[in-house]
């Protein structure tokens, strides 16, 4: 079986930016084994496969080694193929996905998706946590299956070396440490080891808690939150109720067919 394949620069205004995503059109649905070990084989944080429905979308994302109920970076990606490479006219796409119905549609340079809100709550910090990042948060957030780890100020985002074995262990999908940001409004970076993703570049999913988080924090329900991994990505936020939206550009780097 031959299928094509496309592998774009998400949450990025350039290459070799922001979070590459593969993205995989269907036909029809394949074996769960299969997609899982076509994740396995691309070995990037997030594969999206997709296939149409009617007037709208399904579409599932795997990281390496399990499938995930939510992924920003691969929805923007799948959002981009269907767009520019596929030639669908639609002013909106519309996506049913494992956490509900999710849409996107173009906002300027931009690409922009709306998303279910994760409004952190306050949590004790879990055993191990600190030592595992080898830091102290200030303030500890539980935002559905993720720890939001709070910090003072900007530099310490960078700083943190964490243990990916040992967070590992955390009962959690994954870890997303933030402070006050210098050049934007809040900085942040994702760890997701439990899930076969070490460090995320650009995590749309993990911005779902961050938006409400500092909107209000700082009084303000639009945004500018920078990822700060090796990559690094900007990602435009708008809080809407119990909704986000979460802009971002896109940019392709590969396009081609894989045979399984």
């Amino acid at each position: 079986m031959k299928l094509p394949i496309y592998q774009i620069d998400a949450f990025a205004g350039e290459l070799f930016a922001g979070n590459p995503a593969a993205v995989v059109p269907l036909e029809q649905w394949i074996d769960d084994a299969l997609l899982q070990s076509i994740a396995m084989e691309n070995n990037l944080s997030e594969t999206a496969f997709f296939l149409p429905a009617g007037p709208h979308y399904e579409l599932r994302w795997f990281t390496p080694n399990a499938e995930v109920r939510l992924c920003g970076h691969a929805t923007l990606a799948t959002a981009h193929v269907i767009f520019d490479e596929l030639g669908d006219k639609s002013e909106q796409l519309q996506f049913e996905t494992l956490s509900g119905p999710l849409s996107v549609e173009h906002d300027g340079e931009r690409l922009l998706m709306d998303f279910p809100s994760r409004v952190p709550e306050l949590a004790p910090s879990p055993d191990g946590l600190a030592e595992a990042l080898g830091a102290e948060p200030t303030e500890t957030h539980m935002a559905g299956d993720d720890y939001l780890a709070v910090f003072e100020k900007e530099s310490d985002i960078p700083a943190i070396n964490p243990d990916f074995r040992e967070l590992s262990r955390l009962e959690c999908r994954g870890v997303i440490v933030t402070a006050p940001g210098e050049s934007a409004d809040f900085v942040s970076r994702f760890f997701a080891p439990s899930v076969g993703v070490p460090e995320d570049p650009v995590t749309g999913s993990a911005h779902c808690a961050l938006a409400p988080y500092w909107a209000e924090r700082l009084g303000k329900n639009r945004l500018k939150g920078y990822q700060l991994s090796l990559r690094g990505g900007e990602v435009i936020c708008e809080v809407k109720d119990d909704r986000v939206g979460l802009a971002g550009r896109t940019v392709k780097y590969l396009a081609g067919e894989i045979f399984v």
